[in-house]
């Protein structure tokens, strides 16, 4: 290539790093640097992922030509990476000793859940990393992402000693944390007006979340089906929440769920608004595992969930809720996402290569 062709290249690659929304340095956690920039320089709506840093780090697999899948290492190979399959986004409600809403998980379950989860090799990412693609889980692993609807006091709220409260959602995921070391510790909350009730502690209830690696979503203000409501109230909805939590945090949120997983009659009114908002994803209700995001039909802005839930008859949950899903995943290794250890290549089995997306071809790597 002509130096000035490889000078372009690499100013083109510069500018596009520069624009897009990149992990955060703390913990690993891009809950620590959610988009301090304002949302309308955010590298864009719904795109699919960033690009693989510069270079190869140590004992990571070599760039191979754009548009060109390379070779596996001999350790994703042997770690049977498919970082094509399956992510499980399970989404929770109230978190309590005894359910009493149809949506509502004891205590005792919802940490039987996470142990099973840690047990069976899943590590937590936040739904803005899955959304953005940035999957950070060592080899042989396997992402899933907690996702919390409607702020509420039984998912966080802090004791008077500034600690989460014992036995809100909070607290569970930080014990079992403990218990297993490769259970990192965090969620993705999507936040409406109550704010977890802290009652004149908003500030410091969020500061404490984003300081200690969970990440806040947008879940608009009133909890509103927004599929009936026009493009102004649907804008209203959202871009009002999101301007609290601002003020609140000094950040915006990255990703959005819908209340009732009720889309607007136009997907453009909820994704976008100039100096309000800008999501790198948008979260469904759940009645099904995600596709990866490297996969060619994964739809950033139409991403699925999984409600929690043992295997049950209310709400088809004996087959589509989570305990069911994570029996379905554990029969059918291969149609999991595994991971290479790299975040910034994407690992497959050569008879998975058709569903890779055609613009992330230079990052896919087979066996």
């Amino acid at each position: 290539m002509p130096l000035l062709h490889k000078i372009a290249a690499v100013v083109i690659v510069a500018a596009v790093v520069a624009g897009l929304w990149l992990p955060g340095e703390r913990d690993g956690s891009r809950a620590a640097t959610q988009a301090k920039e304002p949302v309308a320089q955010a590298g864009g709506v719904g795109h699919r992922s960033p690009p693989p840093a510069p270079g190869p780090a140590p004992g990571k697999a070599a760039p191979s030509p754009a548009g060109t899948v390379g070779p596996a290492t001999p350790a994703a190979a042997a770690a049977k990476a498919n970082e094509l399959g399956q992510v499980p986004v399970i989404m929770y409600h109230r978190i309590v000793p005894k359910p009493e809403r149809d949506l509502d998980r004891s205590a005792k379950d919802f940490r039987a859940e996470l142990v099973r989860l840690a047990k069976s090799g899943y590590v937590p990412i936040t739904a803005g990393e899955f959304a953005a693609g940035w999957i950070n889980v060592p080899a042989g692993r396997h992402p899933v992402v907690l996702t919390f609807d409607d702020s509420m006091p039984e998912q966080f709220s802090l004791d008077a000693q500034g600690r989460p409260k014992a036995g809100t959602a909070v607290a569970i995921i930080q014990e079992v944390a403990r218990r297993y070391p490769g259970f990192r510790p965090t969620a993705t909350f999507y936040l409406t007006k109550d704010l977890f009730r802290l009652d004149g502690q908003e500030a410091a209830g969020l500061a404490w979340l984003l300081r200690n690696g969970f990440e806040l979503g947008n879940h608009t203000l009133s909890h509103r089906n927004l599929s009936q409501l026009s493009k102004k109230d649907v804008q209203r909805e959202i871009g009002d929440i999101e301007a609290r939590i601002v003020r609140l945090t000094g950040r915006h949120t990255t990703t959005l769920a819908y209340p009732f997983g009720a889309e607007p009659d136009k997907r453009s009114w909820a994704a976008k608004k100039d100096g309000a908002y800008a999501f790198k994803g948008v979260f469904l209700a759940g009645w099904k595992p995600s596709e990866s995001p490297f996969d060619k039909d994964f739809d950033p802005l139409a991403i699925t969930r999984v409600q929690s839930e043992g295997k049950i008859d209310r709400n088809d949950c004996a087959r589509y809720c989570s305990a069911a899903w994570l029996d379905e995943l554990e029969r059918n290794p291969e149609s999991r996402y595994t991971s290479d250890g790299d975040p910034n290549t994407i690992t497959f089995p050569r008879a998975a290569e058709d569903r890779l997306a055609k613009e992330l071809r230079g990052r896919g790597r087979v066996y």
